[in-house]
């Protein structure tokens, strides 16, 4: 069975990571019918946007600056990486400019690295219950997102994506009960996407076990 077979099985979106892969090598992705594709770097996913069909739906999966924004407003899919209310606001801002809704994802800090971004739990709650974030019309709050730990620890790894589930579900239930729209949770990589599906993932960003091996 193909992942890409047992991922549709259990119902979870995958978002191929093509980052630094070539266009032409995401071309072959796109022809066995992958259609989801994630890129870290605003530069090389304008570049990748205008080289490639328009009927791909492009994520962005990195830390995003505000100022970068304006650039993959006209065309992006999904924001992955919200971690902060101004970067939400500015979505909204320069979406608007194209008339489009971006769909987003607040991320989360669950990893013992300091290295990840993301909110707390207790952040996030208070951006949710004092800023006017629902007025915005261009910017869609779908879910949560977030990465473990980089271990072999696999009881480590299952803490943090089941902290994570348990993140989204109380989120959920306070702020989207009525949303059917609220229902990401990305999480799980080339490394840890079995153990994320366990958790209840609904989408896992893979890149090297469908690209091989980045240089």
């Amino acid at each position: 069975m193909t992942l890409q077979t047992a991922l549709k099985q259990q119902n979870i979106t995958l978002v191929a990571v093509s980052k630094t892969y070539p266009s032409e090598r995401i071309l072959e992705e796109y022809n066995a019918g992958q259609r989801v594709f994630g890129e870290n770097k605003v530069q090389e996913l304008v570049a990748k946007y205008e080289a490639l069909p328009k009927d791909i739906q492009w994520h962005f999966i990195g830390h995003l600056q505000r100022n970068k924004v304006k650039y993959i407003a006209p065309f992006i899919d999904m924001i992955h990486g919200i971690d902060s209310y101004a970067l939400l606001e500015e979505i909204d801002k320069q979406a608007q400019k194209h008339d489009r809704v971006v769909q987003a994802l607040l991320q989360f800090h669950i990893a013992q690295e300091d290295t990840k971004f993301g909110f707390s739990e207790t952040e996030a709650m208070e951006l949710l219950e004092n800023m006017p974030w629902n007025s915005f019309q261009n910017v869609r709050i779908c879910g949560v997102m977030g990465m473990a730990s980089y271990t072999d620890d696999a009881a480590q790894v299952r803490k943090e994506f089941d902290h994570l589930k348990q993140i989204f579900d109380r989120i959920k239930q306070r702020f989207f009960a009525n949303n059917a729209y609220f229902k990401e949770v990305s999480m799980g990589m080339s490394g840890d996407w079995e153990i994320a599906a366990s958790a209840g993932s609904t989408m896992v960003r893979i890149g090297s076990l469908i690209f091989g091996r980045r240089n």
